[in-house]
């Protein structure tokens, strides 16, 4: 049985949700995030994106490109709200709903509740229920695997909908430029051109065993999407496999003092994240980001869980004598710790299962 797959991606969600609510945002070039010199961008508008103001950019570049740039904190809460509203839309027609982030999901319609023949008829119902519902627009991509709708959400945003069919797939991914494959990265890409591999018909000639050896374990999924084959099933709940924490300074520390303070308060914020949600793990990791953007990890596992504050701050000093603070002038720009290998599972809150 051919498949299929509905991917459905809000069109700039956190941007949009802000114009929303705030009528004399609409029309402006809008960033979600913070103006200050060490934030990032978390969501530009589609006005800001005329200037190339685009997600994780650092905020002083998006000015820059942007004098007029509109900078709007966040407002998770809101966000997750409106996500809740819109998967209620997408369980009324299928269980089997796959959620990458707050503000896209795979869905597989192959059977659905209300017994709708075309995918293409129920994206398209879907689309207009968002709409009628948050006031909100999304684009949608319809083909037989996750692959081919991902990057027909994609193709005419905003408030697209594009169809991949199975017949029109092979001509399709040959014309398909490496950078738009879902799953290649800049690096990759630039290996890849280096190679001689500009679109997905120069990828389609390199045999899977050879594809192995330039791009290791990645290299078989390179070698089936080329091929318009990505098996992947949609995954209705997948497990979380660590809660963490992490903050970026204003400024660079260069102190040990300020390290010890500065970890102490992501120690306690993660700690009330592990007694809240009841993820209780037996691995934690130290995170830290140089000023120069090189970044070093370390990680110890217990035999026990790691379920009080005692535990996390003891395996949390260990973890930091193997950090180095003033060697070679460096300089810490970001801290992080996240607790892994669960025992117990007992999240209180359905929601939290979903990799959002």
């Amino acid at each position: 049985m051919i498949r299929k797959i509905i991917h459905i991606d809000m069109d700039a969600f956190y941007a949009s949700v802000e114009q929303r609510d705030n009528p004399e945002l609409r029309g402006m070039p809008v960033a979600v995030g913070w103006d200050k010199e060490r934030s990032v961008v978390c969501a530009a508008s589609y006005e800001a994106r005329k200037y190339g103001v685009r997600s994780a950019m650092p905020s002083v570049t998006a000015r820059k490109k942007c004098p007029d740039l509109i900078f709007v904190k966040p407002h998770f809460e809101v966000y997750q709200k409106v996500s809740k509203q819109i998967r209620q839309i997408f369980l009324e027609y299928t269980d089997l709903v796959e959620p990458l982030s707050l503000d896209e999901a795979y869905l597989d319609v192959t059977e659905n509740k209300k017994n709708i023949a075309s995918a293409t008829l129920i994206a398209s119902e879907i689309k207009d229920k968002i709409k009628e519902v948050t006031g909100l627009t999304a684009s949608a991509g319809v083909s037989y695997n996750k692959f081919l709708a991902k990057i027909a959400s994609d193709y005419q945003k905003p408030n697209g909908l594009f169809v991949i069919k199975p017949e029109n797939a092979v001509k399709f991914i040959e014309d398909l430029e490496i950078e738009k494959f879902h799953g290649i990265g800049k690096v990759t890409a630039q290996k890849m051109h280096k190679l001689g591999i500009h679109k997905g018909q120069d990828l389609k000639k390199i045999a899977e065993n050879e594809m192995v050896n330039l791009f290791g374990k990645h290299g078989a999924y390179y070698y089936g999407v080329a091929n318009g084959i990505d098996e992947r099933a949609v995954i209705a709940h997948r497990e979380r496999k660590s809660l963490g924490t992490e903050y970026t300074f204003d400024k660079d520390l260069t102190k040990k003092f300020e390290v010890i303070a500065e970890l102490y308060k992501i120690e306690k914020h993660l700690m009330e994240m592990i007694e809240k949600y009841h993820y209780f793990g037996k691995t934690l990791t130290l995170k830290v980001k140089y000023a120069d953007f090189k970044q070093h990890t370390r990680s110890k596992t217990l035999n026990i869980d790691i379920n009080n504050f005692q535990i996390l701050h003891s395996v949390t000093r260990d973890l930091l004598k193997s950090i180095s603070f003033n060697d070679n002038n460096q300089k810490i720009r970001l801290l992080g710790l996240s607790i892994s290998n669960f025992n117990c599972f007992h999240a209180k809150n359905e929601q939290l299962v979903l990799l959002l």
